[in-house]
Formats: structure tokens, sequence, C-alpha cells
């Protein structure tokens, strides 16, 4: 009887404590995308997506994909009707352009501005871009970088983390309107960085 006992005990302890496991990731970043999508409430997975959910991929975290970009602001930037992955358009107007190194070859893209933000996102930019990954490791439609007009420095500079580069909702679910990234910020280097293609 006293085994009996003592064997519920541990397995009530052991559930406990998967219960409050750390979501995976080797980053911040990586844990809070994690958490994200295991979130029946938050996470853009179909609902067969979500059963069989154990953890998004990423590339290895990489340094050299963190860089310091200088930023020419575009005050009388132009607003384009953004195609998406369904028959809708999203404004977005163009706030500036990027310019930065990697491996000593240099690179500029758009970086982008919602006309009309909600009040939470007032100080959200929008950065899409594409790469030499697509269709070879990350989502073929290109991936999307958060920046904030609060990260912009006074020089003018604003460091830009492909690590955080994640995939646009519709790669996980089809009823999602996604903007497709324009083909002029398309980047002549694998930026093997951010969240990797999604396994359906």
């Amino acid at each position: 009887m006293k085994k009996v006992i003592v064997f519920l005990f541990l397995s009530l302890l052991l559930s406990c404590n998967s219960g409050k496991r750390k979501p995976q990731g080797e980053s911040e970043f990586q844990r809070k995308m994690n958490t994200k999508f295991k979130d029946a409430s938050t996470s853009p997975l179909t609902k067969s997506g979500l059963r069989k959910f154990k953890g998004l991929t990423f590339f290895p975290i990489n340094e050299k994909f963190k860089v310091s970009a200088k930023l020419t602001k575009t005050p009388n930037g132009k607003v384009f009707n953004f195609p998406t992955t369904t028959s809708e358009t999203v404004k977005y107007k163009k706030y500036g352009v990027i310019q930065f190194s990697i491996d000593e070859k240099d690179f500029e893209l758009d970086i982008y501005k919602d006309p009309n933000p909600r009040i939470d996102y007032k100080n959200h930019l929008f950065l899409p871009f594409l790469d030499e990954t697509n269709g070879k490791g990350s989502y073929g439609g290109g991936r999307f970088i958060d920046v904030l007009t609060t990260d912009i420095k006074e020089d003018g500079t604003v460091t830009i983390d492909f690590n955080t580069a994640y995939n646009p909702y519709c790669a996980y679910n089809k009823l999602y309107s996604c903007p497709i990234t324009p083909r002029n910020n398309s980047l002549a280097i694998a930026i093997e960085a951010g969240v990797m293609d999604y396994k359906k």
C-alpha cells in the first residue's frame, strides 16, 4: 500500500513540474514565440496543427545577423497598397530605407509603417524581406521583423536582429491574410537566422 501511495505522489509531482516546464528556445524571442504558438488563445495554428505542435524550428542564433543599420527616413514616403495572400490589400507608408553590411557586403531594405495604426501599434515599423533561404529552409514567401520607432538612436542608427525574423501567419494557416513582401526587399544573401519554414 505504501508503495502505491509513493508512486501516486511521485506521479503527481512529475505532472506538476511538467506543467511548469519552461518554453523551448535559446533566446527570449524564441521562448516567447513558442509560448504564443502553444497557447490556443494566441496561436495562429489550425486546431490540428496545435494538437501536434512541439515547438517552432529556428536557425541557430548567429550574432553576425544582428546588425547596426543606418536609417534614412522618407518623410514624404508614398503609401502603397500591398497585395496579400487573399483578395484583400493593406496600406503601408514607406517610412525610410535602412542600410547595413553583412560579411563586408552592403545591403538596403525599405521599411514601412501603417499610416493609420491602432494605438498600441503607433510605434511599430514593418520590415518584410526576402533572402536566399526562401524555400530552402525558410518560408518561401519571405519573413518579417518588428522594429519600433523608439529603437532608433539619436545618430539615426537602429539595430536589426535577423535572429528575430518570423513567418507571416499564412505560413501556418491559410485563413490568414498576409501582406506579400515586395520584390525590391530581396537580399542577395542567405539569412540563416530566425524562424525556419513550418512543416505541416
